[in-house]
């Protein structure tokens, strides 16, 4: 049977941690009790926190015996990191602390595939945990009362997480037999139209997993990406840029495209909303955006027409890790407008904006046998995008 890895400081939330291996073992799941302290290291753990500490990358000394506990706190996130990854018979992990132990174990959590269960039983679970979460698949569980001793509540919280892993352990579904080869997408409310068509064409042949671009939706696309789960993309979607370098509220991350600079992936893919920066409710836009374009998308959403200047920044930085891609790749430019509301006689119509865009694009790209730019006189939620689009990913994965 494979072990639930209860992980904690000892030194401070000891008899919670017992209490937690206690309850997967009346459950009939076997735990292992995991130190990650950095100031007292306890002894009586099954792995001590010097092993974890063993496997940074500098070794032990990086995270014992520093002065500065933040700097302490990461180190120890990133051996432990290490730790997970080395091990092979991890069923779940259940996590229990305050701020330090959360970031310390969810940075390890955030590493493991998705499918392997992972509840963080945190004093911060009831705030914004995306941080914590990010892309994959954790389980956050509000402590209610501070992890500082066992009472009627702790002991209530506590044994369910521990019960909740133990469950996922006992009773895992069986491994879905692949029946279809895998293809993820990445779509928005504005590219819709253009996704379905595309799935509709593809779906006897393949299974489909659709991502919001959502900032963490791409992060979570490319992790699945990067695990091996998708036998093609479709990254049809990418105005998470347009957020990351303007300073929208739903970036992605620097690293945008890195699973398949990493990873020989078939790659499709194209400039899906890059014409807009999102923001929430009107009143929450930065001041310096005040002169801007805007278009109410809903009370909640706001988005800002991305200019000439910026739609030059972001086909820059699309185009610069795209070339890099060891995989075959096929881009596709829209030309006549990137999402539903950029085509012509929509508010964000702006034929200089995306020009800007498409010539940034085109000013960088790499020839390679294995990459091809295709310009389309379309706009991306013509149906004829989508075919055009089916067919260059079916080259591709043939």
């Amino acid at each position: 049977m494979r072990r639930i890895y209860v992980i904690g400081t000892c030194d401070t939330k000891g008899d919670e941690l017992h209490f937690a291996c206690a309850c997967i073992a009346r459950a009939g799941a076997q735990a292992l009790l995991v130190d990650v302290s950095t100031a007292t290291p306890d002894a009586s753990a099954d792995v001590t926190a010097e092993t974890i500490a063993a496997h940074h990358p500098q070794g032990q000394g990086a995270v014992l015996g520093l002065t500065d506990r933040g700097q302490a706190v990461s180190a120890m996130g990133v051996a432990l990191t290490h730790y997970l990854l080395s091990r092979k018979d991890i069923g779940a992990v259940l996590g229990l602390g305050g701020s330090g132990n959360t970031a310390i174990v969810t940075q390890a959590m955030r590493a493991l595939p998705v499918g392997v269960p992972k509840v963080m039983v945190s004093t911060l679970a009831s705030g914004n945990v995306a941080g914590f979460v990010g892309p994959t698949d954790i389980m956050m569980l509000h402590a209610v009362t501070d992890i500082a001793g066992l009472n009627a509540i702790s002991r209530t919280v506590i044994g369910n997480a521990a019960h909740a892993a133990a469950g996922m352990v006992l009773t895992r579904l069986p491994k879905a037999r692949k029946a279809k080869r895998s293809v993820g997408y990445t779509m928005f409310g504005v590219t819709t139209a253009c996704v379905n068509e595309i799935r509709r064409r593809l779906e006897p042949g393949w299974e489909s997993f659709v991502f919001h671009a959502t900032g963490t939706g791409g992060q979570s696309f490319e992790k699945l990406a990067e695990s091996g789960f998708f036998d093609g993309v479709l990254d049809i979607t990418t105005t998470e840029v347009a957020d990351y370098l303007v300073g929208g509220v739903l970036p992605c991350t620097a690293d945008r495209f890195g699973a398949f600079i990493r990873r020989s992936i078939p790659y499709v893919g194209s400039v899906g909303a890059c014409d807009m920066v999102n923001f929430g409710a009107r009143d929450t836009v930065p001041a310096q955006f005040s002169s801007r374009q805007f278009h109410i998308h809903n009370a909640h959403v706001t988005l800002m027409r991305t200019t000439p200047e910026e739609n030059a920044q972001i086909g820059a930085f699309i185009v610069e890790r795209v070339n890099r891609m060891p995989g075959p790749v096929r881009f596709l430019l829209p030309l006549r407008g990137v999402s539903a509301i950029d085509a012509a006689g929509q508010p964000f119509h702006d034929p200089a904006a995306d020009a800007a865009l498409f010539d940034a694009i085109r000013k960088g790209w790499r020839r390679a046998k294995t990459h091809k730019l295709i310009e389309l006189d379309l706009d991306i939620n013509d149906p004829a995008f989508a075919a055009a689009a089916v067919k260059a990913f079916k080259e591709i994965t043939s």
